[in-house]
């Protein structure tokens, strides 16, 4: 494990005895206001020995005192110090990203803005919708209600519902999805955000996107994270290792 500054952005680097070629550039959940790359260490460490390939976990700036479109703007600046000092910290290969709920929502906005860039992503229950209208936020409140959700959003905007047209925070609005590589999107059962995440696979599968949509059956929100609380944790990190190493 590594601490390092790629492009201004504060990152940990995880690399596997013998480790593959290629790097996963993950993105930790959070509600974009929660969380860092020391409360995902120990997952990180797990996905970087399931994929045998490097993991990079970054640090990005969070709301409310850094919101949008701070997050994507330290994505990009991640991808940029990939393409230009990757190779001198042993990181060669393809590019994957990996990200949960906010996490996956930045990661997949990163594969939007840099087509071609992305050999593979593997997107844990994201956060895609700042609107809430899949039914899901209705019928699966069970610790992350709606109100939840509404302030997980309003903090990240800033208070600026004038960001919610904007697909570099709602990607679902985006008009370049079908320019994403392999994807997998994995949704919860009883999680507000399952509608999303689906309507997410649907939409790249209707525009020839390969992709794989898994629903955990009795899974809530945040459960990737807790294997010891969670029997199917290790289980989703097994799947989604094998469908970016696949790629």
């Amino acid at each position: 494990m590594l601490d390092l500054d790629a492009g201004g952005v504060p990152c940990r680097l995880y690399l596997p005895a013998g480790a593959a070629p290629g790097v996963v550039v993950h993105a930790h959940g959070g509600g974009f206001v929660f969380n860092d790359v020391a409360v995902h260490d120990a997952s990180c460490r797990r996905l970087a020995n399931r994929t045998g390939t490097a993991v990079l976990s970054v640090d990005y700036r969070l709301a409310p005192e850094h919101p949008f479109p701070a997050a994507v703007e330290d994505l990009d600046a991640v991808v940029a110090w990939l393409d230009e000092h990757g190779e001198g910290h042993g990181l060669t290969g393809p590019t994957y990203g990996h990200g949960d709920s906010a996490g996956a929502n930045l990661v997949l906005v990163a594969a939007l803005r840099h087509p071609d860039r992305f050999r593979a992503l593997a997107l844990v229950y994201p956060f895609l919708d700042p609107t809430a209208a899949g039914a899901s936020h209705h019928e699966e409140v069970e610790g992350f209600d709606p109100r939840d959700v509404a302030w997980y959003w309003e903090q990240y905007t800033g208070g600026d519902a004038r960001h919610h047209a904007d697909p570099d925070l709602a990607p679902l609005l985006s008009d370049r999805l079908g320019t994403l590589p392999p994807t997998f999107v994995m949704t919860s059962e009883h999680d507000p955000l399952r509608d999303e995440g689906e309507l997410l696979a649907a939409r790249l599968a209707e525009t020839g996107v390969e992709v794989l949509g898994v629903r955990y059956l009795g899974q809530v929100h945040g459960f990737w994270r807790h294997p010891d609380a969670f029997p199917a944790a290790e289980p989703l990190l097994r799947q989604a290792a094998a469908f970016l190493r696949d790629h």
